[in-house]
């Protein structure tokens, strides 16, 4: 080997090192998750988080060129870990209430999902009052649906159970401990009633509304003070909408479009 080719096979050397230097230092996203809400973020029997929501923020950390982490959290501490700096975004299908916006920023909507009570087939139960009285309804707690059933169900008769995960909504419904449980429509579909565990059940009556609690669609958290931050992310949602990559990935998941105008 002549010198040349030792310096060329150096310099290549270098470049390689230096690459990957970069990779390793180039600046973190972290994102806040809890990963029990398929179809919008889950795990795969091997343990990778997949979703509609784990590929926006895929989507977004490519737009920003910035690294993505995902930092696992319970969802009714995603909020309290936002502000102790745990992770930099909640991005967890969170819906945009006034409640939340006294604690955090959000970006604008990204997408609207209608929220709706599941009970089993037969059973003639209703979103009403009236019709649940008496009878017990299973939330995840710490969500707008806990904050929709507490403020228009719990004082009227109504039993609110509250959970750490949407799974264990569903098993309980299937066991026969629940009467119902309000969840998002796609989340009840893809972890529920497509599968032989929900074969007996169905969406019980229309969808539930009360912009107050349920909020105006959903989007990513901030703390209040990371304006820049803010600014640069919501870029590169706008960017996804106009150029349609959002939709995309709606219909992907949901053979529809539910991003928000």
């Amino acid at each position: 080997m002549n010198w040349k080719t030792i310096c060329f096979a150096g310099a290549a050397s270098f470049a390689i090192t230096l690459g990957a230097a970069h990779a390793d230092t180039q600046q973190a996203l972290r994102f806040g998750v809890e990963a029990a809400y398929p179809p919008f973020e889950s795990k795969t029997p091997s343990g990778q988080l997949e979703g509609f929501d784990i590929d926006i923020g895929n989507a977004v950390c490519q737009r920003i060129k910035m690294k993505c982490v995902w930092v696992e959290n319970s969802f009714d501490g995603l909020i309290p870990a936002l502000q102790a700096r745990k992770f930099d975004v909640i991005n967890s299908a969170m819906n945009i209430t006034d409640k939340r916006k006294q604690a955090i920023d959000f970006t604008p909507p990204i997408y609207v999902m209608p929220i709706q009570l599941v009970a089993k087939r037969g059973s003639n139960l209703q979103p009403t009052t009236a019709s649940l009285k008496g009878k017990s309804v299973g939330v995840l707690q710490g969500s707008t649906q806990e904050d929709f059933v507490r403020k228009h169900w719990a004082k009227e008769g109504v039993q609110i159970v509250t959970y750490q995960s949407q799974d264990q909504i569903f098993a309980d419904l299937s066991a026969g401990r629940l009467d119902g449980g309000v969840q998002e429509v796609q989340t009840a579909i893809d972890g529920f009633l497509a599968k032989p565990e929900g074969r007996d059940f169905d969406f019980a009556g229309p969808p539930v509304s009360d912009p107050s609690t349920l909020g105006e669609g959903t989007g990513f958290g901030l703390r209040k003070n990371d304006a820049a931050l803010k600014a640069k992310i919501a870029a590169a949602l706008d960017e996804m909408k106009k150029d349609g990559t959002l939709s995309q990935l709606s219909q992907k998941y949901f053979k529809r479009d539910i991003i928000a105008k």
